[in-house]
């Protein structure tokens, strides 16, 4: 870590955990900015940190602020990002640079998030949905820098799946090529964020914690490069219903095809105007994602070096692997 020193900060309670090989669950920073309205934004961020809390862990909320790469915020920045909302960066690897520079602000993406939580020692990272192929890619191209940073970066995403705006299909094909694991957790099919279920299989279905314990132990230890997927299923009463929410995607991605929205504006576009359609509604699957109460007796015990803590949050407990020689690699 101390070769990022120049431009990264680390907070304390972050710093101390992975110096006590307790357990830290990175937190993007885009939810903040452009998930969701203020305040619900900030209420939502802190909430999450607080269940981290409650179950022994650290959480570590990533973001770019006056150009400093931030592991772990305070309240008080993460209310300052909540409230700026869509006027800071959304910040995927090709931004960090200039964001850097021009010592800005920048709400973290799934990638981002992965490349500042390994340059800190983070390995565990939970999040609603990562970003994949767009739906006409074969045309546009359009395929999120999410799908490279989990062929590259060593850290464990768990989530509700790929987004449904995407091509699920091509967004698996590509994480195929990038050599990248996509675990189901009790689930043979894909997640796919609104919904417990999609037309399309995860690589390997794992019951127990331990399974997928040990599949990231050997993983690291193999020095194999980039990351793994773990996708959990929103819980079946949060779920939205997989025709209703079909229909107001295509709706959605037909408007934005008929007044040209394209590139990073994308998912943005797509995910409020579904809000928009649904009512809000599809707000409600991702919140309780993040919110639900730890009452199901999940365990994914990621095995640290020397020490193994536990955290649950979103149904599953997570332990953290701290430090693993070898395990950065850019």
């Amino acid at each position: 870590m101390n070769k990022f020193n120049k431009y990264l900060d680390v907070s304390a309670e972050v710093e101390e955990a992975l110096e006590a090989g307790r357990p830290v669950v990175a937190l993007e920073s885009t939810i903040i900015s452009h998930g969701m309205p203020y305040p619900q934004n900030v209420e939502t961020a802190l909430q999450v940190e607080k269940i981290i809390r409650e179950n022994g862990a650290v959480p570590a909320t990533i973001a770019i602020i006056k150009g400093r790469l931030k592991v772990g915020i305070s309240p008080e920045e993460i209310d300052y990002l909540g409230k700026k909302g869509l006027e800071v960066t959304k910040a995927s690897r090709r931004d960090v640079p200039v964001l850097v520079a021009a010592k800005a602000d920048g709400a973290t993406t799934v990638a981002t998030t992965m490349i500042l939580a390994a340059m800190a020692g983070v390995r565990v990272f939970a999040t609603g949905g990562i970003g994949g192929v767009h739906r006409g890619a074969e045309v546009t191209m359009d395929i999120s820098a999410d799908l490279e940073e989990l062929g590259m970066t060593p850290v464990m995403v768990v989530c509700a799946g790929a987004k449904s705006i995407l091509d699920l299909g091509l967004t698996l094909e590509y994480l195929e090529t990038k050599g990248v694991p996509v675990i189901g957790y009790q689930t043979k099919m894909l997640p796919a964020f609104y919904t417990r279920e999609s037309a399309f299989n995860v690589d390997y279905r794992m019951e127990t914690p331990k399974e997928i314990a040990d599949a990231w132990t050997a993983k690291l230890e193999l020095e194999l490069k980039g990351g793994m997927l773990v996708t959990n299923p929103i819980p079946e009463k949060y779920a939205m219903d997989s025709a209703y929410i079909n229909k107001c995607i295509e709706e959605a991605v037909e408007e934005a095809k008929s007044i040209g929205i394209k590139g990073k504006e994308t998912t943005p576009f797509l995910l409020a105007k579904i809000k928009e359609i649904t009512g809000e509604k599809a707000l409600i699957p991702i919140y309780n994602w993040y919110l639900i109460t730890p009452d199901l007796p999940h365990r994914l015990p990621v095995r640290c070096v020397n020490k193994i803590s536990v955290v649950r949050i979103s149904g599953i407990d997570y332990r953290k692997f701290t430090k693993f020689k070898n395990a950065v690699a850019f």
